[in-house]
């Protein structure tokens, strides 16, 4: 896939694959572009989602805890009354890896 092809979409279809490289700058902020919201804190990506009330925040949590499970690919988060914090991160290839930000992506389809 081209570089210019790159959409949300097209990289919440990819799938997260074993052993992933840590991504250069240049390829982060190319892929946090298409994450509204989300961002680059080093070595992870993480973004807030608030919901009305604490049903909604665990069934979204239930959810990204599936898609999670589907892709072998686990986030850190910080479950709240009315709010999630999701990070990503690839501790084995020390920071912010296309997993992650496929992951991220997929979590956005699950909020549209």
């Amino acid at each position: 896939m081209s570089d210019d092809a790159l959409t949300l979409d097209a990289l919440a279809g990819m799938h997260c694959t074993p052993g992933p490289q840590k991504l250069e700058p240049a390829d982060i902020a190319r892929h946090v572009a298409l994450l509204p919201g989300w961002e680059d804190r080093g070595d992870h990506l993480e973004k807030t989602f608030r919901f009305p009330d604490y049903h909604a925040t665990i069934a979204f949590v239930n959810a990204l805890a599936w898609i999670a499970h589907r892709e072998d690919h686990h986030p850190d988060l910080g479950v709240h009354y009315n709010r999630c914090v999701v990070a990503f991160g690839t501790h084995s290839a020390g920071g912010i890896t296309l997993n992650d930000c496929i992951s991220a992506a997929r979590v956005e389809r699950l909020t549209a």
